[in-house]
């Protein structure tokens, strides 16, 4: 914890003013450490501090309770200076179990606090972690050079609750609401917009809403007079641009954003989705907003889910699929569908670890190729990269400008570290908004003869047509086209032209997106770091600490990654050295290489996490100095 000035309250309580504080939420799926976190962090947010957060899922829907498999996690870093990571090590970590403290205990740094549920370490919760026979690490010596504050939450809220009128499950399940009255009295916080929250959502549950409220206001009571408390925890606003905030996901970011660029450009918004996890929340998302004109189908499966989307886009609304890595396997004959059509489609895929179900609930940057040519026959498509939860909004709206004025599918690559994860988002002013063309053609354009649905524009773009529109009947399909006129032709030269001409409209593409720039450092110099989606706040935070020590090193970040920026060769041979992380196997660099035959070196991980800022220091260290 980096901590700035010292002060003593009337209680001999010792104020800590810190610069930035990462806290671990862990315990069982059941212990409610997800929603826990949330509240904090919703707080946090509400009280100006700066935040990004890391919450983590066990990959089963019912994990064995008290096992390491079952250990769901909510990490928060918050502070007063700019956020970019969740963190790397903790400063205090709340283990409502033996299990959760025994998968987070390495995390922890030396003099951290841990708050421990010590009825989580019985016998049973002990052999479940497989701990050694007779082994406790709250009597062993383990927590030796920690703060460790020893609570029986358990008993506390059942203590707390014991005149509520209900159940012995229900009260077990207000512990996490005690849980978080502590920390707000450990870090100074109001209890006043949770209470909101949980009014919000108990209000027609009278007994539930008061058991809650009442081991939230325990929670704090507990702090406030308990004797083995001697240190709180005092963190500053965050000095960020004037503006509107709100706390944001990056799922939640994506469905916004998708929705306010259908607006601007005059379409009615349609999803056609299946769900998957961990994309099933802009499907839950979307279908909050019916009043803007939003139609949200949840299909029988993932293929009827992206045709349902490409009829809406044929019909003259904009069409938007979501999904994960299979799903994305199932879609892609359709996307050749789409592809041939020549008509815009949003598709989102939330990347997730792999192959095949994989890690479903873990994080990985594995769909790049995949994306890229990951269908049948020569079938590029422009690709978008969102870089951080509130970046996806961002990168949803260019997504849907290049679909719509383009006439053809984007694909939106995210993944489930910045889906999940939450940062402040400042609303942007519709004047900030670049303007999105959508144009339908109402009149025959080959004066005197037949419609021609495929003749191009400058950029290689063909009219979109609503079917049903008077004279300008026309014939689709998945077969090959005539140019131009787009009846079905088996001709080899014709396939030729026509595969070259989708093709160089999607370059095009780069004609409207803008040259690249160094998010930090020069334009020119020994090394750069090239990144591309969840590996920006690693990157950018490890090079702000290298900078101060005088490394020559710049960070580029992409956001289109088909095509690229057309200054991206340029820049990349303008530097000595240049280095690729990626949470894969080396997929971007695979493409970097071949394409501008840079010798780059990549650096990769593939473990279901995101980077550390540390791991990415140290590599760049070593990489700098080789």
């Amino acid at each position: 914890m980096d901590t700035t000035t010292e002060s003593k309250s009337t209680r001999q309580t010792e104020i800590k003013e810190a610069e930035s504080v990462v806290v671990r939420f862990s315990g069982d799926s059941g212990d409610g450490m997800q929603l826990t976190g949330m509240q904090f962090t919703d707080t946090s947010a509400l009280l100006g501090k700066d935040l990004s957060t890391f919450p983590e899922y066990p990959a089963e829907i019912r994990a064995p309770a008290g096992t390491v498999a079952g250990v769901s996690g909510f990490q928060l870093h918050f502070g007063s200076k700019e956020i970019y990571t969740p963190g790397d090590q903790f400063d205090v970590l709340v283990a409502m179990n033996s299990a959760a403290l025994k998968t987070d205990l390495p995390r922890v740094k030396k003099g951290g606090a841990i708050i421990v549920n010590t009825a989580g370490f019985d016998s049973k919760n002990l052999k479940l972690a497989h701990y050694p026979e007779g082994a406790n690490p709250l009597e062993d010596g383990t927590l030796e050079g920690y703060t460790v504050y020893r609570i029986d939450v358990t008993r506390l809220t059942k203590d707390a609750l014991k005149d509520s009128g209900l159940g012995m499950k229900e009260v077990e399940r207000c512990k996490n609401m005690f849980v978080l009255g502590m920390l707000f009295w450990m870090f100074d916080k109001s209890m006043e917009f949770t209470i909101t929250s949980l009014t919000e959502k108990f209000g027609k549950k009278p007994d539930i809403l008061n058991a809650n409220i009442t081991a939230l206001k325990t929670g704090w009571n507990y702090g406030d007079t308990t004797e083995i408390f001697t240190t709180r925890y005092k963190v500053s606003k965050a000095k960020l641009p004037a503006g509107v905030y709100r706390n944001i996901s990056g799922n939640q970011a994506i469905a916004i954003g998708a929705v306010v660029a259908a607006e601007k450009a005059g379409l009615p918004l349609f999803l056609g989705s299946y769900p998957i996890t961990p994309a099933s929340d802009i499907l839950h998302e979307l279908s909050k907003y019916k009043a803007n004109g939003v139609k949200t189908f949840q299909a029988e499966d993932e293929i009827a889910a992206i045709c349902s989307a490409i009829g809406a886009s044929y019909s003259g609304s904009l069409g938007m699929t979501t999904t994960s890595g299979p799903g994305m396997a199932l879609k892609t004959e359709a996307m050749g569908l789409a592809l041939i059509f020549e008509i815009p489609l949003l598709i989102i895929d939330i990347q997730r670890g792999g192959p095949s179900t994989g890690l479903p609930t873990k994080t990985e940057q594995a769909d790049l190729l995949m994306a890229m040519y990951g269908r049948h026959g020569e079938a590029p498509l422009p690709i978008i990269s969102a870089s951080t939860p509130a970046d996806c909004f961002d990168a949803a709206y260019e997504a849907v400008r290049i679909s719509v004025e383009h006439m053809v599918p984007v694909i939106l690559l995210s993944d489930g570290y910045i889906a999940n994860g939450s940062e402040p988002w400042r609303f942007p002013t519709e004047d900030q908004l670049q303007e999105i063309k959508a144009h339908f053609l109402t009149e025959n354009n080959n004066p005197g003869g037949n419609l021609l649905p495929y003749k191009r524009n400058a950029q290689g773009v063909r009219p979109w047509v609503k079917p049903g529109t008077k004279g300008l009947e026309h014939r689709i399909g998945g077969l090959e086209k005539q140019n131009e006129t787009g009846n079905v032709s088996y001709d080899s030269k014709n396939h030729e032209l026509m595969v070259k001409l989708r093709a160089e409209k999607v370059e095009k593409i780069a004609d409207s997106i803008p040259f690249l720039k160094p998010d930090s450092g020069n334009e020119k110099g020994k090394m750069c770091v090239l990144g591309w989606g969840s590996s920006y706040g690693a990157i950018k935070t490890a090079l702000i600490d290298l900078h101060k020590e005088n490394y020559d090193v710049a960070h580029l970040h992409l956001r289109h990654l088909n095509p690229f920026p057309k200054n991206l060769g340029e820049l990349l041979h303008s530097y000595d050295k240049v280095l690729i992380p990626e949470i894969n196997g080396g997929q971007l660099l695979q493409l970097i290489r071949a394409k501008y035959l840079v010798p780059a070196v990549g650096f990769n991980k593939i473990q279901g996490l995101p980077f550390t800022t540390e791991e990415v220091k140290e590599k760049i260290k070593e990489f700098y100095n080789s």
